[in-house]
């Protein structure tokens, strides 16, 4: 789930994607839908999935670019012509960590929990070549909606397995990732299987000694959710960053936040610089006063974990 943030420039141009008709293949196309194509025009394409009514709608500036709704809330912006471009916020912040996350250029593995439309693999791809990348995916009707419009490159090293993202990590053999992303909604909201510490430790049994994770998390006031998942993330990882837009951080409305978790110590000063200078400008918290915004809260386990928090539907009114 996303709250899209303001309009995003992309980065290095990527070539050699593949492109979308903007037509479900499963209807044929008439004399309308062709004369539209020979113009470049294109329209919404949608399909029942398991997580509810899909959809592709075109972005109007950006010739091959897309976002992915499920019953209405946003989930993912693709430019199939620039997977380097990242047009949600929260997005911006998880390419931070991708880049943050070894030298330039060097190949990772990577787990996604949570699939949308492979935005984030699809930028793994382009900016680390030879990367190796799992996604795991519950719903299988969203996965063949999103290849049939929006196909990956062939020559990405990306495998899409349809599971539960807890049933799927718990299939990855110890040490495996470099890093492992959550971004896992289910009616725009976390399961609550996947906010628990038995969660997060399976996440840090897949993960190398020098690995990180990297969550989606949505809360609004009073952060109730979010305080916990901090503090859950701490009784897992010792070292901590959160980075939010200043009006989520000051409790005013709700939002995404991106959790940064490590063994080892994160580069805190590099992901604030980078988060502080996007189009959409956030803050990052760690340390001393990561802690203190946590006010107490009790670590989540399973026996008492709970889906995050619906949002209003007033968050979607300014896509």
């Amino acid at each position: 789930m996303a709250r899209r943030g303001a309009p995003a420039r992309g980065r290095s141009k990527a070539a050699g994607t593949d492109r979308a008709t903007g037509r479900d293949k499963g209807k044929g196309a008439g004399t309308g839908d062709r004369t539209r194509e020979r113009r470049g025009e294109r329209e919404p394409v949608a399909r029942q999935v398991g997580g509810g009514l899909a959809e592709l709608i075109p972005d109007r500036e950006r010739p091959h670019g897309w976002s992915l709704l499920i019953d209405r809330a946003p989930q993912s912006h693709v430019d199939l012509d620039d997977p380097t471009y990242l047009s949600f916020a929260y997005q911006r912040r998880l390419g931070h960590v991708i880049d943050l996350a070894a030298p330039a250029l060097q190949p990772l593995h990577v787990l996604h929990l949570g699939g949308g439309a492979f935005t984030l693999a699809r930028y793994t791809a382009a900016t680390r070549p030879r990367s190796t990348q799992q996604i795991v995916e519950l719903d299988a009707p969203l996965v063949q909606f999103v290849r049939d419009h929006l196909p990956l490159d062939p020559q990405a090293r990306v495998r899409v397995r349809a599971a539960d993202a807890r049933e799927g990590l718990g299939k990855f053999p110890d040490g495996w990732a470099d890093l492992v992303i959550a971004d896992v909604f289910s009616g725009a909201r976390t399961p609550a299987h996947l906010t628990s510490a038995e969660f997060l430790s399976e996440v840090r049994r897949v993960l190398k000694p020098e690995g990180r994770y990297a969550a989606n998390l949505a809360d609004g006031p009073p952060l109730a959710h979010l305080r916990g998942q901090v503090a859950t993330a701490a009784a897992v990882f010792p070292e901590l960053a959160l980075a939010a837009d200043p009006v989520v951080w000051r409790g005013r409305r709700f939002g995404n936040a991106v959790l940064l978790a490590s063994a080892l110590p994160l580069p805190v000063a590099e992901f604030t610089r980078r988060v502080a200078s996007d189009p959409h400008p956030g803050r990052v918290e760690h340390g001393r006063a990561l802690t203190d915004f946590t006010g107490g809260a009790a670590v989540v386990t399973d026996a008492a974990a709970k889906p995050s928090p619906a949002p209003p539907p007033s968050v979607f009114d300014n896509p």
